[in-house]
C-alpha cells in the first residue's frame, strides 16, 4: 500500500482544487494536490514538500481531518487528507494543467478521483 497525503486548503471559505494534466494518471480527474510519503518523512512534511514541488505553493498544515484507503485497478492508496491554510503561491503546474478555488459544495460538480471522493464527505 502506497502512503499518500493531500492538503484540503482553504483560503477563506474556498477550498484549492487541481486537474490531472494529460499524461498522468487519471488525468482530466479533480483532485486534493498532495502526493507520496518518503521514508523518514513525517506527513505533514511531505504534504508540504509535493505542494512546493508540484505547485509552488506554500501552506500552513493545520489537523488531520480523515483518510480513505482505495484500491485503483494496479495500485492500493492510504490518502490521509490535512486542513491546511493557504500562504502563497506561484502555481507553477507541473502535474496539473488546471486549478480553481471553490465552496465545498461546489465540490460536488467536479470529477473528482475515486480516492478522494469520500473526503469531501468530511467537510460538505
Amino acid at each position: 500500500m502506497i502512503n499518500v497525503v493531500c492538503g484540503i486548503i482553504y483560503k477563506g471559505d474556498r477550498i484549492f482544487i487541481a486537474r490531472r494534466k494529460a499524461g498522468k494518471s487519471m488525468a482530466g480527474k479533480w483532485e486534493f494536490p498532495g502526493g507520496k510519503v518518503e521514508r523518514g518523512e513525517s506527513e505533514e512534511m511531505a504534504l508540504k514538500r509535493e505542494l512546493l514541488e508540484e505547485l509552488g505553493m506554500l501552506v500552513t498544515v493545520k489537523n488531520k481531518l480523515g483518510s480513505n484507503v482505495h484500491a485503483y485497478k494496479d495500485f492500493k492508496i492510504n490518502l490521509v487528507a490535512y486542513k491546511c491554510d493557504f500562504v502563497n503561491a506561484s502555481f507553477k503546474l507541473t502535474d496539473h494543467d488546471r486549478f480553481e478555488w471553490v465552496t465545498p459544495k461546489e465540490l460536488l460538480n467536479y470529477d473528482l478521483t475515486a480516492a478522494d471522493i469520500p473526503l469531501v464527505e468530511l467537510f460538505v
